[in-house]
């Protein structure tokens, strides 16, 4: 074998998210020479625009949050929530590493997790559900500790900031709005502003990072700590093989060309394929309407190098993505500003969701992913997000913050649909006014009585998480009668796609033969879901990428040294 290289590492990481940050960190705390390439020009993908949840049963935090997990219980679960699509030799892999990983990085990196004291599981009356503790989340960052590479770091979606750059979370939120209500809330508020107003005499936004921003943003710290070669604006060419093994890759930077000899390995981590619009249409419902929230650079180029290498994509997943409504403003320039209705607003009390007819086709406190595929289901495309005035001053709307003053530019952008009656709402988005009306009054009366007969919205553990616990007799349940009213239109959406290479418990990209392609492995979006594409809990994107990025990297470093003369 005789091949020209014009470098050499021990493993070649392709994408600088979640799952590809985690494989080189892993294999370079084991003493492998490890190069991440990125095409953007920014070091996080996906993640660092999550909200950061990560979903690993039995973690070491659940048990100090009050929450006694076992194996047992949440293998039962995903039994129950995937039924036959579950790969249990993939969710055994998961199960047992994933409480490691946990300890590995916060022992060996700056990674640093916090459970979650309460965070329902989505399907709650599902055998094995938990009520807390699987979801961890990173821990707050300060952007500082990154030095130069803070400006390397990609930002947050600015939808999930205020004031042009300042990250918060939903604690936050409910001070900033009631920031006058108590003294608590106000000091809260004040510390908040404060340090943002510091922050933009040296930095473009905030350095209190948050959420995905803050797990991408120590996940960026460790990689540097642990020598982790990490270039930008250089992309995936071709893999480099000889009779069937990876060897190496070709990269194209704006010098050219380079072809990088791998060692041990290649790891595939490129986020998947949201922005491939060939992709989405060959995979995804409604393509042609779909709205994905992943950056744009999350165009499969990964699972292109697998699929080059003999690799196959799974084609049998509940479905190909992880899905979110998406409400969509449109700006003069014809630049959009999208908007995922994730936790915020569907599940507080006094909002319904409608189809084209006016009528409700879902609870509209189920998860963002339930809902799509509500949407999916009922043909609801597009479907309208109904509230009257004291629900959006309150809870806000998408893109309308809670407590704004005026509302008009939304109007005037198209966005958001006004009416001084719910007739004069129905006229405005197009459905059947006596339809909407008959809705408005149901979810009134549902409001008194405190439950929902026609779909159960409130009904569950997960619904009443989201809601208002101020709010009685039920959180999620609340009247529709003060005008104006209001609706946005929201699309079907995803915040990833699911549908991926197939691979092996040791994270290999598996060949077409069902056989583990020498060199060749995958993980975060690459890969095709543990979950097959069902989404039992808040975190079981970032959770199994981050594992499985762990279980490569350790699956490396026993890897025989394939470039050997």
């Amino acid at each position: 074998m005789t091949e020209r290289f014009d470098e050499i590492h021990d493993v070649v990481v392709v994408g600088s998210g979640a799952g590809g940050m985690s494989a080189a960190i892993t294999a370079a705390k084991a003493g492998l020479d490890v190069v991440v390439i990125e095409k953007t020009e920014y070091i996080g993908g996906s993640t660092a625009v999550s909200g950061g949840a990560m979903w690993v049963p039995e973690n070491p935090h659940a048990t100090k949050a009050g929450h006694a997990d076992t194996r047992e219980a949440a293998m039962a679960y995903v039994e129950a929530v995937l039924g036959n699509r579950l790969r249990p030799d993939l969710m055994r892999a998961f199960l047992d590493n994933g409480p490691e990983m946990v300890r590995f990085f916060e022992r060996e990196t700056a990674l640093r997790f916090e459970a979650r004291a309460y965070s329902p599981d989505y399907q709650p009356e599902q055998p094995g559900a938990s009520k807390g503790g699987r979801t961890i989340d990173p821990a707050a960052y300060d952007g500082n500790d990154l030095g130069a590479d803070f400006a390397l770091l990609r930002p947050p979606l600015k939808e999930f900031t205020v004031l042009n750059g300042m990250m918060v979370n939903r604690k936050d939120i409910d001070a900033l709005v009631g920031r006058f209500r108590s003294l608590a809330n106000f000091r809260h508020s004040v510390g908040l502003l404060w340090r943002y107003g510091l922050d933009r005499l040296r930095h473009p936004r905030g350095t209190r990072l948050l959420m995905g921003n803050a797990l991408a943003g120590r996940l960026l710290k460790s990689a540097r700590l642990a020598g982790v070669d990490l270039r930008t604006k250089t992309e995936a060419g071709a893999l480099i093989t000889h009779e069937g093994t990876v060897l190496g890759l070709v990269t194209k930077t704006q010098d050219g060309e380079r072809r990088i000899g791998a060692r041990r390995g290649v790891v595939l981590a490129s986020g998947g394929f949201p922005a491939n619009e060939a992709m989405r249409k060959q995979h995804l419902p409604h393509a042609e309407v779909h709205h994905s929230m992943a950056p744009a650079g999350d165009t499969g180029d990964g699972i292109r190098l697998g699929l080059e290498a003999g690799g196959a994509m799974r084609d049998d997943n509940i479905g190909a993505a992880f899905w979110t409504p998406v409400s969509v403003l449109k700006k003069p320039d014809g630049s959009e500003v999208k908007f995922p209705h994730l936790i915020l607003d569907r599940a507080k009390p006094g909002l319904i969701a409608v189809n084209e007819k006016g009528r409700r086709f879902v609870n509209e406190a189920t998860s963002y992913h339930g809902f799509v595929q509500a949407m999916h289901a009922a043909g609801a495309v597009p479907a309208y997000l109904v509230c009257d005035s004291v629900f959006i001053a309150r809870y806000g709307l998408g893109l309308v913050h809670p407590g704004l003053r005026s509302l008009a530019a939304f109007v005037d952008a198209g966005y958001l649909f006004a009416g001084d009656s719910i007739a004069a709402l129905a006229a405005r988005i197009g459905v059947s006014p006596a339809a909407l009306a008959a809705e408005v009054e149901v979810m009134n009366a549902a409001a008194r009585s405190g439950e929902d007969p026609a779909f159960g919205k409130g009904s569950s553990e997960y619904n009443r998480y989201l809601g208002d616990p101020s709010h009685k007799p039920n959180p999620c349940l609340g009247p529709i009668a003060t005008g104006p009213f209001y609706a946005v239109k929201v699309w079907p959406g995803d915040i990833g796609t699911a549908t991926g290479l197939n691979c092996d418990p040791q994270a290999r990209v598996l060949g077409r033969d069902e056989q583990a392609i020498p060199g060749l492995f995958a993980s975060g979006n690459d890969m095709n879901s543990i979950m097959a594409g069902a989404y039992p809990g808040a975190g079981i994107t970032l959770g199994p990428a981050l594992t499985f990025g762990f279980i490569a990297g350790r699956a490396l470093a026993a890897e025989p040294d394939r470039l050997q003369i």
